[in-house]
């Protein structure tokens, strides 16, 4: 690569960034439909074809700026040192996720539009999988009461649900405890306190099927159908009566 190739790369990198820059503040003014392609490459300082270039239409510009400003906030939150309490790291993670969808509306319509489109974007699968490590943390410690994948659609189908809901009504009308009320319901539905469970000789099968589900890839001594197997019958305990 020569010295003229990279300063071409950057010169793109920077141009594609200010676009992005661009439609994220105007969504962030008036929502997806002030983001025309006219008033971004005018906030860009860049001419329209351009952006057509780079992202095809308005719905790609549109999914591209969501995509952006998602992946921004994901890194945010792997940036930080995990809490010792995966279920106090877990309540943390959804009042962050919700605070952040309230602030940034425009973004939200969006990538809920991409996700009923496309069934969601890389930044989307990424946050999911944050979610999911925490959710893991919760079954080793030996408090998760259902299977994982359970978990983690309840959680992530309850705050977006609040989200869709705090959003249809005014902000000064909103309920200010309602988030907080259904992420210690749906947490409470899934995990068990650490103090007051049973003891290890009384625990739920639930319980103890997520538990040994985590550690189920580092087992040794069964062959790949065998894994599949025993993982399949652990998470149908895990999900049991709950």
């Amino acid at each position: 690569m020569t010295a003229n190739d990279i300063d071409h790369s950057a010169e793109v990198s920077d141009m594609r960034g200010r676009i992005l820059a661009a439609a994220s503040r105007l969504i962030a003014e008036g929502g997806g439909e002030a983001a025309t392609t006219r008033a971004v490459a005018a906030a860009a300082g860049v001419q329209a074809p351009t952006i057509y270039r780079f992202f095809g239409d308005k719905r790609g510009l549109l999914s591209a700026t969501a995509e952006y400003e998602l992946a921004r906030y994901v890194a945010g939150k792997e940036n930080h040192a995990p809490h010792p309490d995966p279920v106090e790291q877990l309540r943390q993670g959804w009042d962050a996720h919700v605070a952040f969808c309230l602030s940034n509306p425009g973004l939200f319509a969006i990538l809920i539009g991409d996700a009923i489109a496309t069934g969601g974007s890389a930044a989307a699968a990424w946050g999911r999988e944050v979610l999911r490590r925490t959710i893991r943390r919760i079954a080793q410690s030996g408090r998760l009461t259902t299977s994982e994948e359970r978990a983690l659609a309840l959680v992530h189908s309850t705050a977006t649900g609040v989200v869709l809901t705090l959003l249809q009504q005014p902000e000064t009308a909103r309920d200010p405890g309602m988030s907080a009320f259904a992420r210690d319901t749906a947490i409470g539905a899934i995990t068990r306190a650490a103090d007051d469970g049973p003891s290890a000789g009384e625990r739920r099968p639930q319980s103890a099927a997520a538990e040994l589900r985590t550690a189920l890839d580092g087992v040794a001594g069964l062959s790949p159908g065998e894994r599949h197997l025993l993982g399949e019958l652990l998470d149908r305990i895990a999900a049991a009566g709950a």
